[in-house]
């Protein structure tokens, strides 16, 4: 590390910390050929996650446009924002986890559904309609009907 004074390389460090938000590490150094002192930062150097779009372009992933679009599947549905903030970050954290950093819109659009399915099957179908390009009642009766054979499967009869 060169000293921002005199250039020199002659320096140590004299104390270390986490920021406030716990995403850099903050030091104080001293130059032992000027003896000033300056501070320095270390953080992650963090690589987006790029969404590749079905018309094969690529944007950077957005939380927000995420979020907004579970959000208005779950609409006057009793979805409480926290659960949806909990579903994008979940998505998020299964992105990284999986350690590509491009992505297809199709994975981001069936993890999404696959969250809503165990949350609430009319957000489910809302956002699938959106997704899907549901093109007439169709589409809707087609999906609604294989949510019933997976109930009628995963529910014991009494």
């Amino acid at each position: 590390m060169k000293c921002p004074f005199c250039n020199s390389t002659d320096n140590g460090v004299v104390d270390s910390r986490e920021t406030d938000d716990a995403r850099a590490i903050r030091r104080r150094r001293h130059c032992a050929s000027c003896t000033r002192r300056f501070t320095t930062y270390e953080r992650i150097e963090e690589q987006p996650l790029v969404v590749i779009k079905k018309d094969g372009t690529r944007a950077p992933f957005d939380r927000q446009r995420l979020k907004g679009g579970l959000a208005r599947a779950c609409e006057k549905r009793p979805v409480p924002l926290d659960t949806i903030e909990a579903i994008v970050s979940d998505i998020e954290k299964r992105a990284w986890e999986l350690g590509e950093r491009e992505l297809s819109s199709r994975w981001f659009g069936e993890a999404a559904m696959e969250a809503l399915k165990a949350v609430d099957e009319i957000a489910y179908v809302r956002f699938a309609s959106v997704y899907r390009s549901f093109k007439d009642a169709d589409d809707f009766a087609r999906e609604l009907e294989a949510l019933r054979r997976k109930d009628a499967v995963t529910e014991p009869v009494a």
